[in-house]
């Protein structure tokens, strides 16, 4: 179990990196690094139907971008639970 465990935790910190919160970008909203793309956007992409490369092609992001934008959204109920 630990082996699985290792590269998804590095995967996943280093995904959390991409995710800021900037006052000066969308009143502070949880966006990509480097974007004004929303997590709450995504998230809204995908209950809509779109698929990750659906996002990707529209908007510039990349897989490991939106991925990000999905382990933030998870990390943030698993820690409300």
């Amino acid at each position: 179990m630990d082996s699985y465990k290792i590269p998804w935790k590095k995967s996943a910190e280093k995904d959390l990196e991409k995710i800021i919160r900037d006052p000066n970008i969308l009143k502070g909203k949880l966006v990509i690094k480097g974007t004004r793309i929303s997590v709450e956007f995504i998230l809204k992409l995908l209950e809509n139907g779109w698929s990750i490369d659906e996002i990707c092609e529209e908007y510039e992001l990349t897989r490991e971008d939106v991925i990000a934008a999905i382990r933030y959204a998870r990390k943030a109920v698993e820690t409300r639970e």
